[in-house]
């Protein structure tokens, strides 16, 4: 697998996308949420500084539900019984997750307040 050609890389990135997509009802919410937080943006036409603030923050939510998806899918195939050391690496990998999304929550409510201002 490695020392690939971009192209093949890309598909397989891609193809992960695609199977989070598929497979895992939070990664299909933090998706519509994305496609939420660009009607808003299209809508209400900030600064080019909020668009770029917003797609970082879109990315990194996005990112962090990836890697928990990783994270569950290897230790599940791994161990699939209970042990608790691999609930605290999920429940970590889930709180990373939640991280991401108040730190959007945070961005939105810094635009709504310079709206508001």
């Amino acid at each position: 697998m490695k020392n690939k050609a971009f192209h093949h890389r890309l598909g397989f990135a891609v193809a992960g996308i695609v199977e989070a997509f598929r497979a895992e009802n939070s990664f299909r919410l933090q998706c519509l949420a994305a496609a939420g937080v660009l009607m808003a943006l299209i809508g209400v036409r900030p600064a080019p500084i909020w668009w770029a603030v917003a797609a970082l923050t879109v990315v990194v939510v996005l990112a962090a539900e990836q890697f928990n998806t990783a994270l569950e899918r290897l230790a599940d195939c791994l161990h699939p019984q209970f042990h608790p050391q691999i609930k605290i690496a999920k429940d970590c990998a889930a709180g990373a997750v939640l991280l991401a999304s108040l730190g959007g929550l945070a961005v939105a409510a810094a635009f709504l307040f310079e709206r508001l201002s």
